[in-house]
């Protein structure tokens, strides 16, 4: 839901707002006047010394639109109190029905409202300062003044002479005191607040709920829901023109009216992985032949030409209709990129290689973790090879994401996918010219999976333009069967399986090296865990 939608459901006992755009960030947090107020720094069109940085006090309803701020301030001086919440937008459709508590009710009983302390001493239009029954050591606004105006708190630096403008070395702020006061001030009520706001943008995401049993944190709402890719500068698509479908003999009555049904002669297929033990043990001269040029190719460092023969459709399709189609063994173990059928092709929507596409159908619940953030949980039990969610987020250049990463830091990289699979299948792509995926301010619910040395979910290549080898999808299946309201992993770093043994030197090892002391550390808990998230 749009901030402006929020700010008129949640805070529409504040005729003006402060904007988040300019809110440095919040500095401190008290209760006076019957409801809770915090400490703004303000932006400023020029620069200011810190000494100088206007500050000024607030009640919520005037936060509406910056309650992101507000949020990062409480995470940083409130270690949550355990206050469990389950709400979302959650429908099970199929196999076995989420158990779980009462939801917290989402209303806020009035407490999102709280009154406007300052509209009485104010008119549209008007500049703001000190009142005059406002003691000195308690002041609503520091070395500047506020104006109201159309909707809009702003602040700016007073003209020359005003004197009733308190100026204070703002560096100090929040002193000893506003500090102990904080310490006993109730802010419970900007906390439902910001679960409310997270609750909303989650009704625009089917099938998902929130669950915290841990604590009365909520989710970033700094973090929005997308359905597709967001296109950055220096970033681009193939256009759909050049994309191409299957044709004949594709149809949608094909193979028991599910759509194409022979690997060698679907045209999406041209790229698809060779299934080589089948290629090697053919008896047709056909087949034969172009094997021995296939291998040759490899050989010599060529793309290989897998035309003509032995491939794989990559889904598996029950004749239960109840039962989710499955990644095939083939693709689940060799991690090939999966090659779909599109808008273009000749075999109709029921085609079953048209999985991924469709988008998630299995419900999801953003929960809690003790010692691990937020993470995901499955609602319902999950087969071995069960699509799951697609990893959405900004496409950017691989030189953008190395500056984001500089600016954000090492945690940084948690949310940020390089678009690699096809480096060096083209002379101008390479490492440093693919595409990233930045997922942390905007996606898809699999923004919140966390990391495991030991996962029960992988992530494969899935695309519809054969063409397009900078985009394509990042999709998520169960790599083995999964019972319900179990957590869903994936390995950060993508590695293939290794012996207990094998990790546990490695882990000994990295512990003693003085260059992982920076790394965070990893708490997946598994028996082959590497002891960090990044090696």
């Amino acid at each position: 839901m749009p901030t402006d939608a929020l700010a008129t459901r949640f805070g529409g006992g504040a005729k003006y707002r402060v904007h988040a755009r300019d809110v440095a960030k919040v500095l401190c947090h008290r209760y006076k006047d019957g409801g809770e107020q915090y400490l703004l720094q303000w932006k400023t069109p020029s620069a200011l010394p810190p000494s100088e940085a206007i500050c000024s006090w607030h009640p919520l309803a005037e936060l509406v639109g910056a309650l992101h701020h507000v949020q990062k301030y409480l995470e940083t001086v409130a270690p949550g109190s355990k206050q469990p919440i389950a709400r979302g937008n959650f429908h099970t459709n199929r196999k076995r029905k989420e158990p779980g508590g009462d939801p917290l009710p989402l209303q806020l009983g009035g407490l999102a409202t709280p009154s406007d302390s300052m509209r009485s001493s104010s008119r549209e239009g008007s500049v703001l300062s000190i009142s005059s029954d406002i003691v000195e050591d308690d002041p609503q606004v520091y070395n500047g003044v506020l104006q109201r105006k159309a909707g809009r708190i702003t602040a700016k630096k007073p003209r020359h002479g005003l004197t009733t403008v308190k100026n204070f070395d703002a560096s100090k702020l929040p002193t000893k005191g506003m500090l102990r006061a904080a310490t006993h001030a109730n802010n419970d009520t900007a906390l439902r607040l910001i679960r409310n706001v997270f609750i909303d943008k989650l009704k625009t995401v089917n099938n998902v709920m929130l669950e915290n049993r841990v604590d009365n944190t909520t989710p970033s709402l700094e973090f929005d829901f997308i359905t597709e890719y967001v296109m950055r500068d220096g970033t681009w698509r193939v256009s759909e023109e050049f994309n191409a479908g299957c044709g004949h003999p594709c149809r949608p009555n094909m193979g028991q009216n599910v759509g194409c049904e022979y690997t060698r002669q679907c045209d999406c297929l041209e790229y698809a992985q060779v299934e080589e033990s089948r290629a090697a043990s053919s008896t047709n001269p056909q087949i034969q032949q172009r094997y021995r040029e296939y291998l040759q190719q490899k050989k010599d460092g060529e793309v290989p030409d897998g035309a003509g023969l032995p491939k794989r459709f990559p889904y598996h399709n029950s004749r239960m209709p109840e039962v989710p189609q499955t990644l095939v063994t083939f693709y689940r173990e060799s991690r090939s990129p999966i090659y779909e059928c599109n808008d273009k092709c000749n075999c109709g929507p029921v085609c079953k290689s048209r999985v991924v596409q469709k988008g998630r159908k299995v419900p999801l619940i953003i929960f809690k973790t003790p010692n691990r953030g937020w993470g995901i949980k499955c609602g319902e039990d999950l087969i071995k090879g069960e699509f799951i969610d697609t990893y959405l987020g900004e496409v950017i250049t691989n030189v953008e994401a190395d500056e984001r990463e500089l600016r954000g830091g090492r945690a940084k990289a948690s949310y940020l996918y390089s678009l690699d699979k096809f480096v060096g299948d083209e002379p101008d792509l390479t490492e440093d010219t693919c595409f990233v995926v930045d997922g942390q301010y905007m996606g898809s619910v699999t923004r919140f999976m966390n990391h495991s040395c030991e996962p029960n979910c992988r992530q494969y290549t899935v695309s519809y333009n054969k063409h397009d080898l900078r985009v394509y999808d990042l999709a998520f299946f169960a790599y083995e069967d999964i019972l319900a309201r179990t957590e869903l992993t994936f390995d950060y770093m993508d590695k293939d399986e290794q012996e207990e043994e094998e990790v546990l030197r490695k882990r000994a090892a990295a512990a003693m090296d003085p260059d992982n002391k920076d790394w965070g550390h990893c708490n997946c808990g598994a028996k082959k865990c590497r002891g960090y998230l990044w090696i």
